[in-house]
């Protein structure tokens, strides 16, 4: 999971420049009036269990008073309005990011707070017991509305609908990488369909992406070609006055302008836009590699490793039990990985293979079996290597659980990179080297996002990204997808 956009309509740091027309206009207030319906219904839900729960709590000889519809609706209002003005009816910010939640939040405790003081102020007869029930129950419908609404866009945007026509502006190395992102990430529905170059003749990029012309020939393009959006990507030759004057001339066509900066695989929360004088400054926040070596971060891995440990021993003894009565080989299978700074480790797992799976492994590779994993790891959906019961550990990844020893002991973190073969790491380009940073993990970025389906280069991309953009709160993330990845067992082999 690398973490991607804040806006419906461009990946951070993108910043929107110009409207867009009437027929997106009419969308976006569409839209707009379908959530606030399904928010009134949420919090008509949300006042009806209030009710229903303060008789229930304080008996029947506490009534409620009769203004309570009028009350209900008051709040429900009140809501609604606040949310709108904490820009919680954003549509752009729906597909991705954490503002739109943190919008209604805002939004409905607002609204709590200002009902309640003009309740106290005025002494009106309102119960506190479904008042409390009510803005309690309320925000939790209404958050749990934004993750089904954005999880159905981009579902829909995944599966080819409600998708946009894109035209790139910039050199075609520039227009690629920007294409392979809107590609690997097809839930933001983005389809890059051409490029506008600063001399137009370029033929295609590398990714086929046909140059439609020169920067000089931008409108005429736009005009012919009809975009969604209009992407400026590193490589334009426009100056500050000329993209002003592009922006005036496109503000009655129905398209967007986006801008993305020379920046990449950089978290939203490392990033500030700080206008100044009229020049949107970008400031960056320094990579986080260090911040993930803290003391917070170490204390976590040691207190739920063990709690983890303690927990699980039945289930430990039992998956061990299993091993040995397979074939009577080891229990534990005890490898050299590298870990942080490049030392050695001894890795544990429950052996989920056959005695002589290193042997076997090299006659693999003479064979050319391999049919997954990728030009650095060795991955093979059918394995001949692993034993019965092995097959179901991978599956549920059982076979890890003893790298909470690993964790305990300090070898590993509960979250990071992906501990490495030595002989994977003379492979390694300079970048790569950057994983050991910090701890590897038992988890990662890499597992919630695919494990064995993703390519070399993908791997790294989410491991550098973990490390360069660290926090305890994508930590916590990361181990709540786990579970998911787990139960799914995609890429699993």
């Amino acid at each position: 999971m690398a973490e991607t956009g804040e806006t419906l309509d461009a990946p951070p740091p993108s910043q929107h420049v110009a409207g867009a027309g009437p027929r997106y206009q009419r969308r976006v207030v569409s839209s707009i009036i379908g959530m606030i319906l399904l928010d009134l219904v949420a919090l008509t839900a949300a006042g009806a269990a209030a009710y229903f729960g303060r008789q229930w709590l304080l008996s029947s000889s506490w009534g409620l008073s009769e203004d309570v519809g009028n009350s209900a609706v008051v709040m429900g209002a009140g809501c609604v309005l606040a949310i709108a003005m904490f820009g919680g009816y954003d549509v752009r910010r729906l597909s991705s990011g954490p503002e739109m939640f943190r919008n209604v939040l805002h939004g409905s405790a607002a609204a709590a707070s200002l009902i309640g003081a003009v309740n106290y102020l005025l002494k009106f007869d309102l119960s506190r017991g479904y008042f409390l029930i009510f803005f309690i129950l309320g925000p939790c419908l209404l958050l749990l509305l934004r993750l089904l609404e954005r999880r159905m866009l981009n579902l829909a945007r995944s599966r080819g609908r409600l998708r946009r026509r894109v035209i790139a502006v910039g050199l075609p190395a520039y227009v690629d990488g920007v294409a392979r992102t809107f590609a690997r990430e097809r839930w933001l529905g983005y389809d890059i369909v051409g490029s506008i170059t600063p001399t137009g003749s370029d033929g295609t990029s590398t990714l086929g992406i046909p140059v439609l012309g020169a920067e000089n020939d931008l409108l005429d393009v736009v005009d012919r070609e009809r975009p969604s959006v209009l992407l400026f990507a590193t490589g334009s030759t426009a100056s500050t006055e000329e993209f002003r004057r592009v922006a005036w001339m496109l503000e009655e066509k129905e398209v967007r302008v986006i801008v993305v900066p020379a920046l990449a695989e950089i978290a939203a929360s490392r990033v500030r836009m700080r206008p100044i004088a009229g020049l949107p400054l970008v400031h960056v926040d320094l990579p986080r590699a260090r911040q993930a070596l803290k003391w917070t971060k170490r204390t976590f891995d040691v207190i739920a490793s063990t709690a983890l440990l303690l927990i699980l021993s039945p289930l430990l003894l039992g998956i061990a039990l299993v091993v040995k009565a397979a074939d009577g080989g080891p229990i534990i299978f005890r490898q050299d990985r590298v870990g942080r700074d490049g030392e050695k480790f001894e890795f544990l797992k429950f052996r989920s293979m056959v005695p002589d799976a290193e042997a076997v492994l090299k006659a693999l590779y003479e064979q050319s079996k391999q049919d997954r994993g990728n030009s650095v790891m060795f991955k093979m959906r059918d394995d001949p290597r692993i034993t019965r019961p092995g097959k179901v550990m991978r599956r549920f990844s059982l076979d890890e659980l003893p790298q909470l020893w690993n964790v305990l002991r300090g070898d590993m973190s509960l979250v990071g990179p992906r501990p490495a073969l030595p002989r994977e790491v003379d492979g390694y380009s300079e970048d790569a080297h950057r994983r050991y940073s910090v701890r590897p993990g038992i988890t990662g970025l890499w597992q919630v996002s695919g494990r064995s389906d993703l390519s070399w280069e993908d791997t790294v991309r989410l491991d550098l990204y973990y490390v360069d953009n660290w926090s305890f709160a994508q930590d916590m993330i990361i181990l709540f997808r786990t579970v998911r990845a787990v139960f799914s067992s995609s890429g699993a082999y």
